[in-house]
């Protein structure tokens, strides 16, 4: 069955860190659920993780077939992908949260919501845009069933090592501090910058081939 080298796996997989930051996220988390017990903490993390494997997972097995159906090409949607990883990148330079992922009326609205932990958590703030589309990117350049079992075994990592973040988050906020963890945030942006600059070029590249 034709598969990508495993240099192409993890790269899949850090890049799909670098976007979801689970670490970045932390933050935002305890400030989100401040008024909750620790089992509602609890619970609300591991709703934040399984969403964002959940949506990841759709996301990987149906990807594809949306963008058939808005007569999207991949060239298209990798430009497209790349620049709104870009915009996302720039934010985290500069340790903010892009509104790409998260509006303040997103935030706000918490408070009303049972159900935080698929949203804004899970989703737009974990499994948001830029995820998606590195999901899409990737599924699409193989279609063995091999190729699409190892990215989805990508995010499941991932999902449980969000959900170990927001299971350990205190502790971890404490010991990385406000600082550690906005230093954590532009090395992760930074690393993101480079991947949406990458999906721009090879999507240009198969837009306009002459440029190859």
């Amino acid at each position: 069955m034709e598969t990508g080298s495993w240099n192409e796996y993890l790269k899949f997989f850090a890049a799909l860190l670098a976007i979801v930051n689970p670490v970045g996220a932390i933050p935002i988390f305890i400030n989100l659920t401040a008024e909750q017990s620790d089992a509602d903490r609890r619970k609300t993390g591991t709703m934040a993780a399984v969403s964002v494997a959940v949506i990841l997972a759709v996301v990987l097995f149906t990807g594809e077939s949306v963008l058939k159906f808005f007569g999207v090409t991949v060239g298209s949607f990798r430009v497209g992908g790349g620049i709104l990883i870009l915009l996302m990148a720039i934010s985290m330079l500069h340790a903010r949260v892009s509104q790409v992922k998260q509006t303040e009326e997103e935030v706000s609205d918490f408070a009303d919501r049972e159900t935080g932990g698929v949203v804004p958590l899970g989703t737009p703030l974990l499994a948001g845009p830029g995820a998606i589309s590195t999901v899409i990117l990737y599924a699409q350049r193989y279609s063995s069933s091999l190729h699409y079992a190892i990215l989805l075994a990508g995010i499941v990592a991932l999902a449980l090592l969000t959900w170990l973040c927001f299971r350990m988050a205190p502790v971890m906020a404490k010991a990385l501090g406000k600082t550690g963890i906005n230093v954590f945030t532009r090395i992760m942006g930074l690393f993101m910058a480079a991947v949406g600059v990458e999906f721009i070029a090879n999507g240009l590249k198969q837009l306009f081939p002459l440029l190859g």
